[in-house]
């Protein structure tokens, strides 16, 4: 990810990413991007989501293959039932966490190791 200062605020520039990753560690291929993000809520006046995704030549990936991996997330996705005090630890590359929306307060400790 790469980040351009602008008067206002950042925007984030990602890319090109390949979207399948080979997991070393588990010795398999896994879904490593957030692709479907750019879809479903990363619409301002800096970030057009028919523009967000693309091909490696720039070309726009059509919207029904990003809504047709959205709908599979959605159908594989596992909610889990948060209560005060709860902790998580997850594998970023052994799971996708996703981004649904939360009631605040919500307080999020983020380590990233190796």
């Amino acid at each position: 990810m790469k980040l351009e200062w602008l008067e206002d605020g950042v925007k984030t520039i990602m890319g090109p990413i390949p979207a399948v990753k080979y997991d070393e560690v588990r010795k398999r291929k896994i879904w490593f991007n957030s692709m479907v993000a750019a879809y479903t809520g990363w619409k301002d006046e800096r970030n057009d989501p028919v523009k967000a995704v693309t091909f490696g030549d720039g070309s726009p990936l059509p919207a029904d293959v990003v809504y047709d991996c959205l709908n599979i997330l959605e159908e594989e996705s596992v909610a889990i039932p948060w209560r005060k005090g709860d902790v998580m630890l997850l594998d970023n590359w052994a799971v996708l966490h996703s981004r649904r929306p939360f009631d605040p307060p919500r307080r999020v400790l983020a380590s990233l190791v190796k």
